[in-house]
């Protein structure tokens, strides 16, 4: 204890100064990115759920929520995990707990359709083939979850 981790802390700072030169670039090119997700996933799915403003300039640029109505969150994760297309179910902090959200079930949301959740997140290194590998998977993949029906 006592002893600083130099090197850490540059890196840190390195980090930082390249986060904000690059956000403006960030904001626009990621969020294309989640805008052709989102359109991919609706157009696949017609009856997926948007979560949080529809508006692209009020949403996160890294970020797309959707609800799959009839689907346990659980069997897509797998199922999309098995293509190698990576998302998650909820917080990190409430990974492994079969569980809706409880931040879903505050905001008022059916919990049959909070178990059907799924986050998509993007960052500096997608690409519009990883949208494209989505596109391609998220209507069987939601299909096949259905049949499996909610547990």
């Amino acid at each position: 204890s006592g002893t600083l981790d130099v090197p850490a802390i540059a890196s840190f700072a390195v980090a930082g100064r390249l986060a904000a030169e690059q956000r403006a670039w960030f904001a626009t090119e990621i969020g294309a990115l989640r805008d052709a997700l989102v359109e991919a996933v609706r157009t696949a799915v017609p009856d997926a759920i948007l979560g949080g403003d529809p508006a692209p300039g009020g949403r996160l640029p890294a970020n797309a929520h959707f609800t799959f109505p009839g689907c346990e969150g659980d069997s897509l994760l797998l199922l999309l995990d098995a293509q190698g297309i990576e998302c998650s179910t909820g917080s990190a902090c409430t990974a492994g707990v079969a569980q809706p959200s409880h931040v879903l079930l505050a905001t008022g949301t059916d919990p049959d359709l909070a178990r059907g959740t799924l986050r998509f997140s993007l960052g500096h290194t997608s690409t519009e083939a990883d949208v494209e590998a989505v596109a391609k998977a998220i209507g069987p993949v939601v299909e096949r979850a259905r049949a499996a029906g909610l547990t």
